[in-house]
């Protein structure tokens, strides 16, 4: 499964304290990777460099102030923006039927 992270090199002007999207693409990136394995991956765009039709339509989005980015998209659902936080990704996972990787080896 893909999890999406559109952003710029520069910072959110309406979140300053925020770190930079590639870092949160990475950061989500090794904390999925930890929690699922590699039944999910992380795909970073630049907001100038849409590759796909989906692409364009959220790097759009965030150019027109709609979004703040860093965007966290999966399955056409947002699952966050700006502040980014861990537990609405790892919940949307859950609901599309993921396990994490803890809960595969407690069991008997």
């Amino acid at each position: 499964m893909e999890l999406t992270v559109y952003g710029a090199e520069a910072v959110c002007a309406s979140c300053v304290q925020a770190p930079p999207s590639k870092a949160t693409a990475e950061w989500l990136e090794a904390a999925l990777l930890r929690k699922f394995g590699k039944s999910v991956t992380v795909r970073y765009v630049d907001v100038n460099k849409p590759a796909t039709d989906e692409d364009r339509y959220y790097c759009g989005k965030i150019l027109e102030d709609a979004y703040f980015y860093p965007l966290v998209v999966a399955g056409n659902e947002v699952l966050g923006e700006g502040f980014i936080s861990l537990k609405p990704v790892v919940q949307y996972y859950t609901r599309q039927g993921l396990i994490p990787l803890e809960q595969k080896t407690d069991t008997p």
